[in-house]
């Protein structure tokens, strides 16, 4: 196919390069799409931007049709952090054509060589907040709405062009009508007696700043030993606590905290929103926001979005304390299963879900590749 790449620079292309998406999964029902509004504040107005560099590209068919998209991210915090000269690659979608997917990473992959990386790897955001990692297993399912979908040839042409694993992250369906094992209740219990722990009413919290300041205090930490992650900045924290936690279900939210109330461990669940997001198809008005509310109050099943412990209580058996307190309030709720988040498959946390009752639900990859 004969194709031209152009950057993206106006509105008006963002806005393009934001919907082609919706134009290339129209058919498929598996595909969610995120509200447009949001997309456009996050490539223009997100305060990662105070330290990353973002280039878009959108490919173009000889008649003059958006055949695909891509970002190109340089993140030198994460370069510092992890200890590599990498650009990241992201908001990558295209049709089944090899020579329009190889475009775009060669767009992406000379812009690094020009800012001196060593690699390219994706699809990644700016940090591990954003939805990151292209599906390689689980395509009939439906994807939570902070994670990414894509059609099954993706991969296939990733590994045509000689890109290889860095990571893959796995999700599982866990059915919550279930008791909790014996042994994960004597653990909470156990913990819970000997260190004076105790549950977070966030009902009773008078300023949710409070919250929002010991959580990713303690986000941060949990997480710094995870592959690509990036502590987030304040101002990422301060943008993110006022998007998110006011939406918080008291009812799905754990925090865990010691006998001086320092955040041991956490939980954090949101209603499965996806079918919502389906039906207001990219847009907020006129009925998006319906559908989103409605989603919130009346669901089924639930997105266990994040679950972490201070590094002091890592292994050490706390989630065994969240994993019993939620139990308890599913009981309470019609909720018929859950979706974990995704887990890089090496882990640790991740095998406590072999005790539970488990069906494999998505595989996800970042995939790597020198361009020296």
């Amino acid at each position: 196919m004969q194709i031209e790449i152009r950057e993206v620079i106006t509105s008006s292309e963002i806005k393009k390069f934001i919907r082609f998406p919706h134009k290339l999964y129209k058919e498929n029902k598996q595909y969610v799409p995120v509200l447009d509004s949001d997309e456009f504040s996050v490539l223009t107005k997100s305060p990662s931007l105070e330290y990353c560099k973002i280039r878009m590209w959108l490919a173009w068919s000889k008649d003059n049709k958006i055949v695909g998209r891509v970002a190109g991210i340089i993140n030198p915090r994460a370069d510092e952090f992890q200890h590599y000269q990498r650009i990241r690659f992201g908001w990558f979608d295209f049709i089944d054509d090899i020579e329009v997917a190889k475009a775009l990473l060669d767009k992406v992959t000379e812009w690094g060589r020009e800012e001196g990386k060593t690699e390219i790897h994706g699809p990644l955001g700016y940090n591990t907040w954003n939805r990151q990692g292209m599906l390689i297993e689980g395509f009939e399912n439906t994807p939570s709405v902070n994670c990414l979908y894509n059609f099954s040839y993706y991969p296939e042409i990733m590994e045509e062009l000689g890109y290889n694993k860095q990571v893959d992250w796995i999700q599982l369906k866990i059915p919550t009508k279930v008791d909790v094992p014996e042994r994960i209740k004597r653990i909470s219990e156990s913990l819970m007696d000997r260190h004076c722990l105790n549950i977070m009413d966030i009902k009773k919290l008078k300023n949710i700043d409070v919250l929002v300041e010991k959580f990713f205090k303690t986000f941060n930490q949990s997480f710094q030993n995870i592959v690509n992650f990036i502590p987030l900045t304040p101002k990422e924290i301060n943008a993110i606590g006022k998007s998110y936690f006011p939406m918080l279900r008291p009812e799905l939210t754990i925090i865990v905290q010691d006998e001086h109330d320092n955040i041991a461990g956490f939980g954090i669940c949101f209603p499965n929103l996806s079918e919502s997001f389906k039906k207001a198809k990219g847009r907020l008005f006129p009925f998006g926001w319906y559908h989103i509310m409605r989603g919130f109050r009346k669901y089924d099943s639930i997105d266990l979005m994040m679950i972490g412990a201070a590094p002091e209580w890592q292994n050490k058996g706390i989630t065994a304390v969240y994993h019993t307190a939620i139990s308890e309030r599913l009981k309470n709720l019609d909720v018929k299963y859950a979706i974990s988040n995704p887990q890089a498959e090496d882990n640790s946390a991740y095998k406590v879900w072999e005790r539970y009752e488990h069906y494999p639900y998505m595989k996800r990859r970042c995939y790597i590749k020198d361009i020296i």
